[in-house]
């Protein structure tokens, strides 16, 4: 089987709450979302997306990622797409670097490989564990009484698992963690995640400002090693991010203790076939892990729908569900929440079907002549 034709779609994606925020004053208001179609040779289609968090987040944007792409496809262009591993490993000599830019042409591949075998992408990716899975709800960074408020309208609809946009002021974080923690149930999980936004003494006063709260705290500075001092000065649960961009980078981490959660993020390690590299070998090393990605609408949500729920249920501390967060649905057959919870489709491929009205005509296209 070969891959007969690349199609390249531009997608916008508002908020349903107007915009995003997190630490050092970021914000999106609408995301720049990447859809790529692969046909192959049998006229089978498979479909991934990719949709940084705006330029200012990761070394990853909307653009890099279509302009990494239109380097790669005429490259890959009758290349097998039910061999994604061989693939991933060409696509890594064709373009060093820039992972993120063949996020969308590996999930593409999984979504077709899938198709063909009549089986859905997480048993592909090793089998389904449980019925559903538990998901977590970022909370955008605004006053500590605006987001304590709405930690509880979405606690009402059945979340039990919070991601505080904390990282500005320490004496006010210690007034955002405080007040969202008193609106929680002692079972609820509550994630103080500071996105880098912490110098390493501001990160030591927050941390000894929470002493006495049930919280984790997610990847408070920008550098590892200030990470893993604050690791060392406090026995919350911790959890890394941003430090965490590929294997290894996260057997450093484990062989230093620095974490006891991971977030895997499926764009930043280069699609499904590395993220679940690394979901393995967290899984083998006890770790819990988060699954997610930069941002997306149903595609990558569906992606990650797959990857977490074929993570054991003992080591998936939660997942996300980012196509609740937009206006614009791109596809039908995604996975919705349900309870504060999710499951991936059981139809073969990703189990989802792009609208074409809402993807629009391709701003690339490349094929087999």
């Amino acid at each position: 089987m070969k891959i007969e034709r690349i199609e390249v779609f531009r997608v916008e994606l508002p908020l349903h709450e107007g915009s995003y925020n997190w630490s050092g004053g970021k914000s999106v208001e609408v995301f720049d979302s990447t859809v790529v179609r692969l046909t192959a040779d049998d006229g089978t289609t498979g479909h991934g997306e990719v949709c940084p968090l705006g330029p200012a987040y990761l070394a990853s944007y909307a653009e890099g990622a279509r302009a990494g792409i239109r380097e790669l496809a005429p490259d890959i262009l009758g290349c097998d797409p039910t061999r994604p591993a061989v693939l991933a490993r060409r696509m890594d000599k064709l373009l060093k670097g820039h992972p993120y830019a063949k996020s969308a042409i590996d999930v593409a591949c999984w979504d077709l490989f899938g198709k063909i075998c009549g089986q859905p992408v997480s048993e592909l990716l090793g089998g389904r564990y449980g019925e559903d899975f538990v998901l977590y709800r970022a909370i955008s960074q605004e006053d500590p009484e605006q987001m304590a408020g709405k930690v509880a309208n979405y606690k009402a609809e059945g979340y039990t698992r919070f991601q505080l946009k904390v990282g500005a002021d320490p004496e006010v974080d210690i007034e955002r963690i405080k007040a969202v923690r008193e609106v929680l149930d002692s079972t609820d999980i509550l994630i103080a995640d500071a996105n880098t936004g912490w110098l390493a003494h501001e990160a030591a006063r927050v941390v000894r400002g929470v002493r006495d709260v049930d919280v984790y705290i997610e990847q408070p500075c920008e550098r590892y090693e200030d990470c893993l001092s604050i690791r060392r000065r406090t026995d919350h649960p911790f959890i890394l991010d941003e430090n965490i961009e590929d294997m290894s980078s996260l057997l450093r981490a484990k062989a230093d203790d620095a974490m006891d959660v991971v977030n895997v993020k499926i764009s930043k390690f280069g699609g499904l076939t590395k993220a679940s590299l690394a979901r393995n070998f967290c899984v083998e090393a006890g770790l819990g892990l988060t699954i997610e990605d930069t941002w997306g609408g149903d595609i990558v949500t569906a992606a990650i729908a797959h990857l977490a729920h074929s993570t054991p249920t003992e080591h998936l501390f939660t997942s996300t569900d980012f196509n609740s967060y937009v206006t614009v649905s791109i596809a039908d057959g995604a996975p919705q929440r349900k309870n504060g919870r999710m499951a991936a489709s059981s139809a073969p491929g990703l189990g989802v079907e792009p609208r074409a009205e809402v993807l629009g005509a391709s701003v690339a296209d490349f094929s087999i002549r």
